[in-house]
């Protein structure tokens, strides 16, 4: 068997990632390899394959029982025998998988840093033929990286220990060329391959916002996004514990986690985020690092983390499947106080003499300074961030948050719209807010305000009194947002000077207000969102006709993972569903072409996923079928003279849709033809006697033109039952008569 066969038949790949095959040829040619690959570029088969290619036991060091217990779970669904020994197996479980380590069970076995040196496991590796020793998360060997774990420096003296030394490779997806230096000499790696396939992960959106009250602005986000999962990093327990509760309290499924925890808590929490029985981790930075969960569909920073290496490493664990995912980090000058407590009052250094730890003092200030910079640049995030790893890039991205903001405020081509009526309730209501508070607010409450949001800050302050809450509830929120970006470019809303997103009414707003100044807005046809899915050149969902095999391939998952009593996404990825989902296979064969999919898998449950595929094709037949029976259109309507003398006219008017049929009910019983208020209205719209328009709600409208009102065609207010008012365009007695005389004349509308 060898490299692409395995890469095949138990992965289920088709070809390479970037950089793979080189560092599996550099291992299996017996040579030390240091590969720095970007979280999701696939690490862990640089690894996995090799050691189903030599001869031989792997050794995989590993940082975190969660992510050796997701790993070997993992392989374990692919048919690969492998075991992992940590503190979470008791001491007689400990000493099963060493005895089956010893009859040849495994290809590869997980170990904590602090097990290699301990006299039992010394003894276990004395006996063994260790072809491999992999390091994952490799950052962990230097005291100049972010998660700096001291027993990661044992390494050197076991491979010391051992018979004959075996490969060295070591993993990880963030390292500063100086920690990268670190990792090479401690490690002691002889002539490694060195591969660096860059840091950028282009399915990431990256943004940085100042909100006033960021639990709103949270609310708000994740309201939008129910459907995913997602992290939410503090920066401190507290902030873990109060942000949890309001996000509990607001009806979302969140959860917690923090070093404050006792384990079993800490473990049945992160147990309850991998199954997806909690959508939201809220939690410290003591969660997540080598998390293998492949559906985080966003990553928010309640508050700013002390460097830009913890900040990558955490917003990378979002997108790890390659579809489209949010890493927006929530600034505020409060964190960077909150930051610098937390460095000069860390007891990691404790055991460090005093000269090493002013040195480490100095490296993390200058850091923080770095952070900081990141969160008040005007240029390129993603160009800010490749620039800290000394990665080449494009000066602009074109899709991170400040990109994506000069591209809207430069586009020379677009609609112009009137949006002064929007524009004058938008501008009450922040004056009214002033006046109320004598500061102005955040944009994300504005929204909400204006929006008519229950939400219980909201409430609790009593804006919800204001004339002005709710008055634009039928427009989206993203809209709203539109619109107060207009505003302020415009000068009718400014933002104070200082450290908050406050926004206050100008001079010149009260032109809009009391003297009917007229606000256009050109903007871009493209909205933001899909724009952002467009240039991350992620594939997203599957295509509308899909969706519903997408969401069916979900479910059946989930019943699966359950019945495994392994996380969902150690069954399939969300990448390997949604290439399901357009393969549509209906045998094994087909099956098996699919990205992600191998012989194991495709063993297990294979006739699983072919009976919801045959399901789903038989449904769609089904409906095929009901559409070819359905009757051919009907043809125009073609009244006579006679049958037109049998019309009531209507002197208060009636809608285009009563109008047609009522005309349709002047044929007899047994005539073809009918009208629809929908053809009536096109054929005014042709003849120039309507016209269209964009609504406040951003849908096109139809109204009478001067020569339609001419014509007796009016846009008229109506009152629903719920006291709701409406507008909708009406037939005056004089129109009817006029399309009436216009219909005995032989007009046909089709």
């Amino acid at each position: 068997m060898d490299k692409r066969t395995v890469l095949r038949e138990r992965f289920g790949f088709r070809s390479f990632r970037e950089g793979q095959e080189a560092l599996i040829d550099a291992i299996l040619s017996g040579r030390d390899a240091f590969g720095v690959m970007p979280t999701g570029g696939g690490k862990s088969l640089c690894y996995q394959i090799p050691a189903l290619l030599l001869e031989g036991l792997t050794l995989v060091v590993s940082p975190l029982i969660s992510l050796m217990k997701d790993q070997v779970a993992a392989l374990k669904e692919a048919g690969i025998p492998a075991a992992f020994l940590n503190s979470s197996l008791t001491a007689a479980q400990q000493r099963e998988v060493l005895r089956r380590a010893e009859l040849g069970a495994y290809r590869l076995i997980y170990v904590a840093p602090e097990r290699l040196l301990t006299d039992s496991f010394l003894e276990f590796a004395a006996g063994q033929t260790i072809s491999l020793l992999a390091v994952d998360e490799a950052h962990c060997v230097s005291q100049w990286g972010q998660d700096f774990r001291p027993n990661y420096r044992d390494i050197p003296a076991f491979v010391r220990r051992l018979s004959r030394r075996p490969v060295i490779a070591a993993f990880t997806a963030t390292a500063t060329a100086e920690v990268g230096e670190d990792v090479v000499r401690l490690l002691e790696l002889r002539d490694p391959l060195r591969l660096v396939t860059g840091f950028d992960r282009p399915n990431l959106y990256f943004d940085v916002r100042r909100e006033r009250d960021k639990t709103a602005w949270l609310k708000t986000y994740l309201e939008g996004h129910r459907d995913k999962s997602g992290i939410v990093y503090c920066a401190t327990r507290k902030t873990v514990e109060q942000v949890c509760e309001k996000l509990r309290s607001a009806g979302f499924a969140a959860t917690r986690y923090h070093a404050g925890l006792d384990d079993a808590e800490r473990r049945e929490n992160q147990e309850d985020f991998a199954y997806d029985r909690a959508s939201v981790m809220v939690a410290t930075n003591a969660f997540g690092m080598g998390i293998d969960k492949s559906n985080v569909s966003f990553v928010i920073h309640y508050n700013m983390p002390k460097n830009i290496e913890s900040y990558y490493q955490e917003a990378g664990r979002a997108g790890r499947d390659g579809a489209p995912a949010d890493c927006v980090l929530l600034f505020s000058p409060g964190d960077v106080i909150t930051a610098e407590f937390l460095i000069q009052n860390g007891n990691e250094r404790e055991q460090l003499d005093e000269a090493l730890r002013v040195r480490l003092l100095i490296r993390d200030m200058k850091r923080l300074r770095q952070m900081q910079d990141y969160c008040k640049t005007d240029g390129c995030y993603r160009a800010a961030l490749l620039d800290y790893f000394g990665e080449a890039h494009a000066p602009n991205c074109g899709c991170c948050g400040n990109c994506l903001q000069r591209e809207e405020e430069s586009a020379e081509e677009g609609e112009e719209e009137d949006i002064t009526l929007a524009a004058q309730k938008i501008l009450s209501c922040v004056r009214r807010v002033e006046r109320k508070n004598g500061v102005g607010l955040g944009e994300t409450m504005i929204v909400l305000i204006l929006a008519g949001s229950r939400d219980k800050t909201l409430l609790a302050r009593e804006y919800d009194l204001l004339p002005t809450y709710g008055i634009m509830r039928d427009t989206k929120r993203t809209l709203l947002h539109d619109y107060l970006r207009a505003l302020v470019k415009q000068g009718y809303l400014r933002r104070p000077p200082g450290d908050y997103d406050v926004l206050i009414t100008t001079e010149q707003a009260e032109s809009v207000l009391f003297r009917q100044e007229r606000v256009l807005w050109r903007h871009a046809v493209q909205k933001e969102q899909s724009t952002r899915q467009q240039k991350a050149g992620a594939s997203g969902k599957p295509e509308a006709a899909d969706q519903a095999l997408f969401d069916r391939l979900r479910s059946l998952r989930s019943e699966l993972a359950r019945q495994a009593g392994v996380p969902a996404y150690v069954i399939f990825h969300d990448a390997t569903l949604l290439n399901m989902a357009n393969a549509k296979p209906a045998s094994e064969a087909e099956l098996l072409a699919v990205s992600g999919v191998g012989e194991q898998k495709a063993k297990k449950y294979g006739q699983a996923v072919l009976a919801v595929t045959a399901e789903w094709r038989q449904a769609q037949q089904a409906k095929k079928s009901s559409k070819a029976k359905k009757k051919e259109p009907q043809p125009p309507l073609r009244l006579t003279p006679e049958q037109l003398s049998r019309y009531v006219f209507q002197p208060e008017g009636v809608s285009m849709t009563a109008f047609a049929r009522a005309l349709t009910a002047l044929k007899d019983e047994n005539e073809p033809g009918a009208l629809t208020g929908r053809q009536l209205s096109d054929r005014l719209l042709a003849e120039g006697l309507l016209t269209e328009e964009t609504a406040e709600t951003g849908r096109l409208r139809r109204r009478p033109t001067p020569a339609g009102e001419a014509a007796g065609i009016l846009m008229t207010e109506r009152v629903k039952e719920d006291g709701e008012v409406y507008s909708m365009v009406t037939l005056t007695e004089e129109a009817q008569r006029q399309l009436i005389a216009r219909l005995s004349e032989g007009l046909v509308i089709e």
